[in-house]
């Protein structure tokens, strides 16, 4: 009898594994993404059953929680209702956007509903210090709020000076709010300073929190990735530096400092970062700030810089932050430069490089010669022989841990924030993305990225083709697993 009963549950489990494998089959194939990514979960699913269908539930799909989902489209309207009622209020908003920025300039505006604003500030931030001495200086002579949002916050050095001045603000009455990402910021929230700032004032949410019972609701590796600080509704920073001090964020990983840039901004773009964090403010909360800012329109100042912010994420634009990419490439006729510490890239970008390298574009591609993920460096390198042999330049970085994030057309225009040439970032992460078009702010821009070059190797594609048979092994597994990473 007890034979019946185990050849009885032998089949039961049999049914139920292959019931299971053909659902999420299904659920694959009925998704209809990009062929590569399917194909890769499929060859996971059946290759390693069992693990395979256990990953493609928890990271298979975009899975934020029908919370979340609902609130995002309860708030686009009155968003982008207040949006285009404070454009309206801007005098002198009457300027040509160039020709080279205007396909990505109609396509945001259609997507996202982003206004492109002229008569801006902007001053580029190269060095840890100066970024952490004019956010340190601008939280002291705040008038009324501070909002910060990053996906990671490090405790030590000079970072600990910002959390100082950010409570001695909320001991003297100022609103003052902090978005940290969960997985980012782990450290952080365990450690006593969140305590400390709640006590003295300051809001703190913990952003997409993760957890072993929202596993089962929400995917857990998407995650927001924004570097955004508003002061004032006058003062806006944005770029690809975290609020850590790089002489001790990492120190043992063995890439050397991080090297990053901020970009500090002011006139009439400040509002619209201000409505970005209070969009993800009331994400996180479901509390509308919308209606508290009390903007007066100052007149532009007076230079002409035109500046668009690109927010990306889940539930913003569907593919406009990928879309924007390829235009700006398929847009560059001279020189094409892409700065990232990340570049693990789909078909669709890697022909985008190739063509632009074919018709005669400079095109380089600057990366960092150590990066601090090993299997996303093998899926990188995995790229560089079609590149090189298209004629794309590859330089390699070697002056510390390249965080930079920007890509620069010509002498035209700029994409620069925090989006890394990858899926993760393109696709899944929330991002925030600002179009430069400024012919004056590009060769700012445009020598920030030669001192990089300065500092970098090229990569030769006859003594690349040379490197050792193991390398080029592991680089063609994860080159197959890219889709995923």
């Amino acid at each position: 009898m007890s034979d019946y009963i185990y050849t009885a549950l032998g089949w039961l489990l049999f049914a139920a594994h292959t019931s299971l494998v053909i659902g999420v089959t299904l659920r694959v194939i009925m998704k209809r993404r990009p062929v590569g990514v399917s194909l890769a979960w499929l060859a996971l699913i059946y290759a390693i059953p069992i693990l395979g269908v256990a990953t493609y539930i928890l990271f298979g799909e975009v899975r934020l929680g029908r919370k979340r989902a609902d609130r995002a489209k309860a708030m686009y309207r009155p968003y982008a209702d207040w949006i285009n009622v404070l454009v309206a209020r801007f005098p002198g908003q009457k300027f040509e956007v160039s020709d080279p920025a205007r396909p990505i300039y109609e396509l945001v505006k259609a997507r996202l509903n982003m206004p492109m604003l002229s008569g801006n500030g902007m001053t580029l931030l190269q060095q840890p210090d100066e970024i952490l001495s004019t956010l340190q200086a601008d939280i002291r002579a705040a008038r009324s709020s501070c909002y910060l949002e990053y996906y990671i916050w490090y405790a030590g050095g000079r970072a600990d000076d910002i959390a100082f001045e950010l409570m001695n603000a909320a001991r003297r009455g100022l609103d003052c709010r902090l978005l940290l990402d969960s997985v980012g910021s782990a450290d952080f929230f365990r450690s006593s300073w969140p305590r400390r700032l709640r006590e003295a004032g300051v809001k703190v949410i913990e952003v997409l929190p993760v957890g072993t019972f929202r596993l089962l609701f929400e995917r857990q590796d998407l995650r927001m990735h924004r570097k955004l600080v508003v002061i004032d509704d006058d003062i806006a920073y944005t770029g690809s530096m975290n609020l850590v001090d790089p002489a001790c964020f990492k120190q043992h990983a063995g890439v050397g400092q991080w090297v990053d840039i901020m970009l500090r901004i002011r006139g009439p773009i400040v509002p619209i970062f201000w409505s970005l964090f209070v969009w993800d403010w009331e994400m996180e909360t479901g509390e509308r700030l919308l209606e508290q800012l009390e903007y007066h329109p100052i007149s532009c100042l007076d230079n002409q810089l035109k500046l668009q912010l690109l927010p990306s994420g889940p539930f913003m634009g569907g593919d406009a932050i990928q879309q924007s990419l390829l235009t700006a490439i398929y847009q560059a006729r001279r020189r094409l430069v892409l700065i990232t510490p990340y570049f693990v890239p789909d078909d669709a970008l890697v022909a985008a490089l190739c063509s632009a390298a074919d018709r005669g574009v400079e095109v380089q591609l600057v990366l960092p010669a150590r990066n601090d993920s090993r299997m996303v460096n093998y899926a990188c390198n995995a790229f560089f022989d079609e590149l090189l042999q298209a004629g794309v330049e590859i330089h390699l970085y070697g002056a510390g841990l390249l965080h930079t994030k920007c890509v620069l057309v010509d002498h035209q225009f700029a994409l620069v924030g925090t989006v890394n040439l990858d899926k993760r970032s393109l696709w899944l992460n929330f991002e925030m993305t600002l179009l430069v078009d400024d012919g004056a702010a590009m060769g700012e821009l445009l020598q920030l990225a030669d001192s990089y070059l300065s500092d970098a190797q090229p990569v030769s594609w006859l003594e690349w083709r040379q490197r050792p048979l193991r390398r080029r092994v592991a680089e063609n597994l994860f080159y197959l697993l890219s889709p995923l990473l």
